[in-house]
Formats: structure tokens, sequence, C-alpha cells
């Protein structure tokens, strides 16, 4: 998360160092100088558009300096250009597909593999299942009012029971 009165005190820093003003800055970044004005008072927080277009227009500007206050600005020349090499491990000559004496399975032969039967989940059909009813009886303090019945397409049908 940002902190919105250290951003402003960024954004003012690269204007020093560019020596623009405000509505020049609004105006080479292509934003409107309201939206600027809005910022630099602490009333809007920046949007991540408003920061990349600095980032786009004024390539001396650290990312991480702008958001976090890490780094350097302007950027160094020296850090710009140093790249973290990582070492790659040369692959030795063994194959990563070992063979291993399996006949593989061909797609397009005729011969006929049988699946493996997986018995580890409960057949929800099975005559096993116990149904469990409740019948409810009418009476005076429970008699059905009415049923209503809502469709996906948003009409109903209500019905009325006969009495």
């Amino acid at each position: 998360m940002v902190n919105t009165d250290d951003f402003i005190k960024r954004l003012e820093i690269i204007l020093d160092y560019y020596n623009l003003s405000a509505s020049v800055f609004a105006d080479k970044m292509g934003v409107q100088r309201s939206g600027l004005s809005h910022l630099m008072s602490g009333r809007n927080k920046p949007s991540l558009d408003f920061v990349m277009k600095i980032i786009e227009n004024f390539p001396e500007v650290n990312f991480y300096w702008l958001m976090n206050g890490d780094g350097d600005f302007p950027k160094n020349e020296e850090t710009k250009d140093t790249k973290t090499e990582v070492p790659v491990p040369i692959l030795s000559s063994t194959s990563l597909f070992e063979n291993n004496n399996e006949e593989a399975f061909d797609l397009f032969s005729s011969k006929e593999v049988p699946f493996p039967e997986n018995k580890t989940e409960p057949d929800l059909f099975s005559s096993s299942v116990q149904k469990q009813t409740e019948t409810i009886k009418p009476t005076d303090s429970n008699s059905i009012e009415r049923i209503v019945v809502f469709y996906k397409n948003g009409t109903f049908k209500n019905y009325n029971p006969e009495n």
C-alpha cells in the first residue's frame, strides 16, 4: 500500500528535478490538470495508470523509489545496466525419460487396455442408500396457505389449495 503523503513528497521531488510546474507536468503526462491537483493536495490517491505514465515519461524515475521510497532517484546508470546472472546447471547426458522396459501405450493401436475400476466413490444410485421421507399431517395450526414455484426465467406460479 502506498503512503499518499510520502508519494506526494516524491512527486514534488520529481517536479523540482525536472524544473516543471504541476500544469506542465500534467500536460506532458497526458493527465487532467485537476486530477494532478487533487492528487497533490491529498484528496485522491495515485492510480496505477498514473504511476505507469510517470515511469514511461520519465525513465530516470525508479519505480520502487516512487512507490515505496526504496532505491535512488534519479536511477544510477550502474544499477540500470547490471544484470544478476543466475548459473544454469549443465544437463547430464542421461535422458529425462528413462527407459524402464515397459511397453509404451500406443494411442493408435487396436489393442484394448482394460481400465481398473475405482470403487472409492460411493454409488449415488445404489439401492443400499435408504431414502428418508417425512410425512407431514395437516392440522389446523400447520395447514398450507399457498405454494409458489419460481422459474429461472423470472416467472412464477402461485398455487392455492382448495379448502
